[in-house]
């Protein structure tokens, strides 16, 4: 796990001619992303390229420095992630004649392309952005992960294309225009996060997930092509009971895969199904005989496992987690946070770089900072929620699509939208009377309706809050379009898949993997989620959808799986996630802090935004009148990152 960055000179005119100038500014930007790879860092300028890494020493401690070259010096490489079937690929390229000096993954990507060239990404199995010098061809060429798992921003200006794992470097070339993009605030106050391949700045974007970009000195014309995308069109046929086998296989190999490291390795454990799932596959790697009470416990080797709990019962999960530690004699680390924890509200802002409005991003943060302390490598439960259909808003959105099935568009429509307009909003209900939401979705088709039930503010909230301004420079578009574009692609054809493919595409890598990968790297900690290995994710979208949600029971098939190795308890009691405390947090300790940050000067100078919502939202929110906590955290992490965007 590191930190790359660099430039290239796409005008045939221009080149790295003023060589302290352009060093300065590599290394300036290199160190930006010091935290992803305290361990090393190395840099290469050449009259037309400059390439910058971070180290975070994992495989090979001793070899594996980068930027790394080939024997004839052509090819140059610099690489932020792990590739996991390296050995075998090696295996392959050394039967093709290459020579190898390292143990090391990157010496492999390096090899890869040498011999397939762009297809090299065909081969790697892993969580990785890159970047290929070609010194005779002047030719760059940028590869991003299959899942988005690691980050790659990007930006031309003045003819030279610059870019970064993090945004923050990219912040500091010369002449970038930090202009903010509408649509990307739309997005934001819509989704959590400025949606790929959007960041916050218009001239910034993020290489989308599974796609490459090659670049080529003298020429302006980057090219982007997408090489991997995730298909449901396709199901395999076969019983329940050979598919739960199949699950356990597969799961298993994905975590064995995962776990190669040369330096302390351990997991998450939160006491859900998906970390515990995790640590009850790891710990039989480790130990074939784990569950065998006759081992001699000075044989076992024990996985190390880190719990964040919190001083308020109702956001605690530990006692589920000491539960699993203990099955499966796990080396368990826990620390409780206080549920005032709010002292990260302005750290959050600059470790995002661009507004971000998931709120779990603290105590992630706390799990992280906590792990760093026992291990060097974490794994992570991440990714089951999309790929096996987890979340609770599934099983909502298929009770509607029942509705859907039965009656056409063209009669839904009118019925359902008059009754979402006149039915009331009622935040202090019990939840089968909160109808409004699920009137105005009848309403709507099968994206639309997931996209107004996920939207952090609805498309009336948005409207209330932005300015004239803003509002009339969207010119009417909305961050449905994102579902729209993503829905274009999908091969499927039921609806269920529909919406965990949106979420792969959209939630997956804009807000989850997002929120590990800069809590984990600002504690130098590498995280790696099994559950994302891309092979086992191709393998479950072919796994029927009455598999994943079987009467109302979310992520079934893994359930039954892990039956025999985890308790009951944990398997089938209700989700909780890491949750935080806003609505009392804004109405006692936090009430002026969020008040005189969200009508601030700087937030009415900024021209974004109708203050008097603003200030009305406040007042119902903290009066008890209304339950605002979710629009107020949005305004209050985007307040907390235009105050240091401004004061850049």
């Amino acid at each position: 796990m590191c930190g790359i960055t660099g430039f290239l000179h796409l005008a045939a005119e221009k080149s790295l001619t003023e060589a302290s100038v352009n060093q300065q500014l590599l290394a300036q930007m290199n160190q930006a992303q010091f935290h992803r790879g305290p361990d090393e860092g190395g840099e290469y300028l050449d009259e037309h390229v400059a390439l910058g890494h971070r180290r975070l020493s994992i495989i090979d401690l001793s070899t594996g420095q980068q930027p790394m070259a080939s024997d004839d010096g052509n090819y140059v490489l610099i690489f932020n992630g792990e590739i996991y079937n390296f050995k075998d690929t090696r295996i392959e390229l050394e039967q093709l004649g290459h020579v190898f000096h390292s143990h090391s993954d990157t010496e492999v990507i390096l090899h890869a392309y040498m011999q397939w060239g762009s297809a090299c990404v065909d081969k790697l199995q892993g969580m990785f952005t890159f970047a290929i010098w070609d010194k005779q061809a002047k030719t760059l060429f940028i590869a991003r992960d299959r899942l988005g798992i690691k980050p790659l921003f990007y930006s031309i200006i003045e003819g030279t294309l610059y870019f970064a794992s993090e945004l923050k470097s990219i912040t500091l070339v010369p002449g970038l225009n930090k202009k903010i993009d509408a649509k990307a605030i739309e997005q934001y106050f819509a989704l959590g996060y400025a949606a790929e391949p959007h960041t916050i700045y218009q001239q910034v974007a993020k290489l989308p997930p599974g796609h490459t970009i090659t670049l080529q000195a003298g020429n302006s014309t980057p090219v982007i092509e997408q090489y991997w995308d995730v298909s449901y069109s396709q199901q395999i046929n076969m019983s329940e009971d050979d598919y739960i086998a199949d699950m356990e296989k597969q799961f298993k190999g994905a975590v064995a895969s995962h776990m190669m490291a040369d330096v302390p390795l351990g997991s998450f454990l939160s006491g859900g199904v998906d970390s515990s799932a995790v640590v009850a596959m790891m710990s039989q790697l480790s130990n074939p005989e784990t569950l065998d009470a006759n081992q001699d416990s000075d044989t076992k080797k024990a996985v190390t496992t880190c719990s964040i709990g919190f001083d308020v019962k109702d956001y605690n999960e530990t006692d589920f987690a000491r539960e699993v530690a203990a099955m499966y004699q796990t080396d368990h680390h826990e620390q409780i946070v206080a549920s005032d924890d709010f002292e990260l509200v302005d750290i959050l802002a600059g470790l995002y770089d661009e507004p971000y409005a998931d709120s779990s991003a603290m105590p992630t943060y706390r799990v992280c900072q906590m792990a760093r302390e026992k291990v060097t490598v974490c794994l992570s439960g991440d990714g089951a929620d999309e790929l096996l259909a987890g979340y609770r808003r599934y099983g909502l959105m298929m009770n509607e699509e029942k509705v859907r099935s039965i009656l056409p568009y063209s009669v839904r429509k009118p019925i359902f939208g008059t009754l979402g307009k006149i039915y009331p909003k009622m935040d202090w209900a019990p939840q089968f009377l909160r109808a409004k939401t699920t009137f105005q979705s009848l309403a709507m088709d099968t994206a639309e309706g997931y996209f107004h039930g996920v939207s952090l503010l609805n498309d009336a909230q948005r409207k209330a809050l932005f300015s004239d301004e803003l509002y009339q420079e969207l010119k009417g578009y909305t961050a449905l379009e994102v579902f729209r574009e993503h829905q274009a692609n999908f091969d499927g054809n039921d609806p269920l898949s529909l919406i965990q493919y949106l979420d792969i595409k959209t939630y997956l890598v804009g807000d989850i993997l997002t929120k590990v990968d800069r809590a984990s790297m600002a504690h130098s900690l590498e995280v790696r989620v099994p559950f994302l290995d891309h092979k086992f994710v191709e393998w479950s979208a072919k796994i029927p959808t009455a598999l994943k949600l079987k009467n109302g029971c979310g992520k079934y098939i893994l359930k039954k799986a892990m039956e025999p190795h985890l308790p009951h308890d944990v398997l089938y009691r209700k989700k909780m996630g890491f949750r935080v405390p806003l609505a009392d947090w804004f109405r006692g300790p936090l009430k002026q802090k969020l008040r005189d940050t969200l009508l601030s000067e700087q937030m009415h100078n900024s021209g974004l935004f109708n203050m008097n919502t603003i200030t009305q939202w406040l007042d119902d929110h903290q009066s008890g009148r209304r339950e605002y906590s979710a629009p107020l955290w949005t305004l209050l992490m985007f307040a907390s990152f235009y105050k240091q965007a401004e004061a850049a």
